[in-house]
């Protein structure tokens, strides 16, 4: 039961999410078995690298800034070589906002699986109301987190899709650099928040969030793509 509650309480926020955003992608939907398929690989995703991430917070000072960094670094790297590696250099991204949809599939994928191992001991330990807040903390943090910042990763290769070689690899790389810093900033405000109010360490991942919203809306119309 409490495996169940895990499962549940940890993928739903993701599965609400990737809702959202599949309802905005609605005039030309991508195939409902590249979106599942791309939503399972996040998840093997976020399996894969835990040993890395172990090794990285072994051989780092705990949660400094510079293991939050690192931490950062591979999680948005993995997640964008795995949807590069299945989706993305496919002939199924046949359009810029392809590249958005499948980038925030992905960190969905990777955000639900992280999810369930972080509640599943609350339940686990029996803390009902623990994994119940965690879940919705989750809702409106971390999940929006991965989305907004694989999101920053596919906005990026939305807006040098038509544009030269030397272009789209300087979008990219502007894209997973912004990424990171967005990713690293709020690890490390949520781990320094020292008690305060911590929904205002959430307001730049949802501004980041409606700037992604404002620009794939353009994007879909057509209009600041050249």
């Amino acid at each position: 039961m409490n495996t169940l509650l895990a499962f549940v309480g940890g993928i739903l926020p993701p599965l609400i999410w990737l809702w959202f955003w599949l309802k905005e992608d609605s005039l030309h939907p991508e195939p409902k078995k590249y979106i599942f398929f791309t939503f399972i690989i996040g998840m093997i995703t976020a399996i894969l690298i835990i040993p890395i991430e172990k090794y990285i917070i072994n051989t780092t000072i705990h949660y400094s800034l510079y293991s939050l960094f690192l931490l950062s670094c591979t999680e948005e790297i993995s997640k964008y070589i795995f949807a590069y590696g299945t989706t993305l250099r496919k002939k199924i991204t046949d359009e810029p906002v392809d590249a958005v949809i499948y980038m925030i599939t992905i960190a969905l994928g990777f955000a639900a699986l992280e999810n369930i191992l972080y509640v599943w001991d609350s339940f686990e330990n029996g803390l009902f109301a623990k994994g119940v807040i965690m879940t919705n903390m989750r809702f409106i943090g971390s999940t929006v987190l991965h989305t907004a910042s694989s999101g920053i990763i596919g906005m990026a290769i939305a807006l040098s899709f038509y544009k030269k070689k030397i272009v789209k690899f300087i979008y990219l790389i502007l894209g997973i650099i912004l990424s990171i810093a967005l990713h690293t900033y709020f690890n490390f405000s949520i781990i320094n928040n020292n008690g305060g109010n911590i929904l205002n360490v959430f307001i730049w991942i949802w501004v980041a969030i409606v700037i992604l919203l404002f620009l794939f809306e353009k994007i879909k119309r057509n209009k600041i793509i050249s």
